[in-house]
Order: C-alpha cells, then structure tokens, then sequence
C-alpha cells in the first residue's frame, strides 16, 4: 500500500516537471578547477536519480550479510521453537524419550537452550535415567552461569522426588551459600530436614521461614510443635521440660500434640504430682480427650484420690472411652480388679483399641485368665497388624 502511494506520487510529480520541462529543457553549467560540465535539466535531474540509485544499491550489498544472517537467525529460532513445542508436547503425552531428544536437539540451534535443558532433565528423570538428567542439567549451567539458582533449584526438586534426600540437602545448601534468604530454597530445606528429621537445623531456620512467609501457617505450626516435642523428650530434668513449653509460641501451647508431649515428659523425668495437677486444671478449663487418657498414666501420689476424680468426671462425660480407660488403669493401680474389669469391657465395646486390649490382658493375667489373656493380647495385636493374626494352632501328635 505504502508502495503504491509512492509511486502515484512520482508520477504526479513527473508528470508536472515534464511539462514544464519539454517546453523550455533549461540549461546547467558546472564550472570545477577549469572544467566546464554543461547539461540540460532533465539530464542533471536524470544523473542525480542515477546516483541515488547507485547508493541505495551499494548499502543493500553491503548489509546483504548481515541481514542474511538475521533472516537464517530467525529461520532457525522459529524451527529451535517448533521442536521445543514438539518436545514438551511429546512429554506432556508420556513420550519422554522423544520428547527428549527433540528438546536435546533444540538446543542445539536455540539462542537461550537454558529451557529447553531444563525440561530436557526432566523428560530423563521421568525415564530414571539419574546420570543423563544431571548431565543436562550440568549443560544448562554451563551455557547460562547466571541461572545457578534456577538450575540448582530445579536439580533439587527432582532429587527430592527421587528421595535422593542426602543429595538434595547438599544442592540445597550450595543455593544458601549463593542466595542466603531465597525464599524457595529455603521452603524446600525445611521441608527436607522435616522429612529426615533434622530437628536442630529445622529448628536454626523456622524463623528465617516465618518471616519470608512462603510456607503455609499450618504447616509452619505443625512443623514448630514437631520440634518442640523433640526438644521435650530430650530435657534432662523438670526444670527443662516447663523451660521448653515456655519456649513455644504462646499461641501454639495449648497445641494438643504439645501439651501431650509435655505431660508424657514431665511423668517421665518423675514430676507425677505437677502432671497430675497441671492436667486437671487443664481438663476442668477445656475437656479434651486425649489429656483424658494421659490421666490414668499419672502415678499421683495418691492413687485412690486421683481415681475418685476420674469417677467424679465420668457423671458427666460416661460415655468417653478415653476415661474409661483412664478410670481403668487408676482401678488397677487401686488394686481394684473388678470394677476395672468392667471399665474395659465397656471401653472395648464402645470403641476397642491396642491400649485397652494391652490393659485388659495384663488385668486377665492378673486374675489368673491364661488363655482369655492371650486372646486379649493377640485382638490387640490384630489392630496393629496389617492383617488379623490367626490364633496359634494345637499342635498335632505324632503319628505312630
């Protein structure tokens, strides 16, 4: 269209010179260092679109290289472009090798093949080929040094699908020598020290971790009360066990799985009458079953007040099994066999479990009740189990 217009233009404007030209062809003389160069107007108009063509021509020869190589540059992006399409498609449909081969050649002719290596990697991976997956990855780096982050990041993720957990951690704190506070890396190492139960280091970043707010709260609560009950089960004294609690988050304390670990502790290390007390004044604020069931594991100092508490709780929640079963094991300690007998069964019936049947097959050994005993251990083993155990068969005599 532009073209066009252009050449409408020069014909008006020939049009008009050359009527004006053919009635009177005008006269030009040039005088330069002696010489005399004389020429009609049409003529010197003529010479001066010749040069002007000739120049023109001469610029295009010599940019002809350079846009050649443009021209090919782009022919083979687009064709670079077309197999990394092809290549993700043939993934995407589960053809990795394929898919790999054509991002591999690809990459080959791309201007930036730092992608296409990294979704070459993951076309390996997802094969199991480990080695050529690190290959790519080692290439990728390789050809764009700026990316180490990138590539690093993903050669974790991968590692980590591949449970290689040895392997990420240490791909993980090459990205913290680089990047101290990138805030992905550093969501991949908590949830790498979760999985291999690293509680100290877990512990040093949760805060690190809190502030880039790129894990979830949930699991950032759920992680923090983990490392807490490992920091309780390790306390040398009852002294140390009240000083980690204090530790928690305010908010987080009154954590069930917390406050669990914390009263298991403090039994542990001898402090019963703290536990005994702390529980019940815990139970009357917020009726919670599973402190229901630590407060038949207490050892009070005096079991027939501590059991005489149970059964005043249990006017108004009878039906909860977890203190029935507390109110059981406070019957053995009182020595009291029978009303422990029927605390358990009633809790079997309600809702059975290992620990009740454990407790009522120590109560049936107790009472002399061999073989019901071992019936109640191995029902109790069957919930562990995968599979119900069968009963242990009469062994045959021998023929004759």
């Amino acid at each position: 269209m532009k073209f066009a217009a252009v050449v409408i233009v020069a014909l008006i404007l020939s049009a008009i010179a050359a009527h004006f030209l053919l009635g009177d062809p005008g006269y030009v003389a040039i005088n330069f260092r002696g010489y005399l160069i004389e020429m009609s107007v049409p003529v010197l108009i003529g010479v001066l679109v010749l040069v002007v063509i000739v120049i023109w021509l001469i610029r295009r020869i010599v940019q002809a290289p350079r846009r050649l190589g443009e021209a090919a540059g782009r022919y083979r992006a687009g064709r670079a472009g077309l197999k990394l399409t092809r290549g993700m498609i043939e993934v995407a449909e589960g053809n990795f090798a394929r898919g790999e081969k054509l991002l591999a050649r690809a990459a080959a002719t791309s201007d930036a093949p730092l992608f296409n290596y990294l979704q070459a990697a993951r076309a390996a991976h997802l094969q199991g080929k480990d080695e050529r997956r690190d290959e790519w990855l080692k290439l990728a780096y390789e050809h764009t040094p700026e990316a180490a982050n990138a590539v690093l990041l993903t050669q974790a993720e991968l590692q980590l699908d591949r449970e290689q957990y040895e392997q990420a951690l240490a791909t993980l704190r090459r990205i913290e020598e680089n990047s101290r506070d990138h805030s992905h890396a550093l969501a991949l190492l908590g949830r790498l020290y979760f999985q291999l139960e690293d509680w100290a280091h877990l512990a040093e970043i949760l805060p690190r971790l809190r502030k880039q707010n790129r894990v979830k709260q949930d699991t950032l609560d759920k992680w923090t009360v983990r490392v807490h009950c490992e920091n309780l089960a390790r306390a040398a004294d009852g002294e140390a066990v009240i000083a980690e609690l204090k530790a928690a988050p305010k908010r987080l304390r009154s954590d069930t799985t917390l406050l669990d670990a914390y009263y298991m502790n403090l039994m542990r290390v001898g402090m019963h009458d703290k536990a005994e007390k702390d529980l019940a004044a815990a139970l009357k604020a917020e009726w919670r079953a599973p402190l229901v069931r630590l407060f038949g594991l207490v050892e009070g100092p005096n079991p027939s007040k501590q059991l005489k508490r149970a059964e005043g709780w249990l006017a108004k929640h009878g039906d909860d099994p977890d203190l029935l079963l507390a109110a059981a094991r406070l019957c053995l300690r009182n020595e009291l066999w029978g009303k422990a007998r029927s605390y358990l069964e009633t809790v079997i019936s309600l809702r059975p479990t290992p620990e009740a049947y454990q407790e009522f097959g120590r109560l049936l050994t107790q009472l002399g009740e061999t073989d019901a005993a071992a019936d109640a251990y191995r029902d109790g083993l069957g919930m562990v189990a995968a599979s119900t155990l069968p009963a242990i068969p009469h062994l045959k005599p021998d023929k004759e």
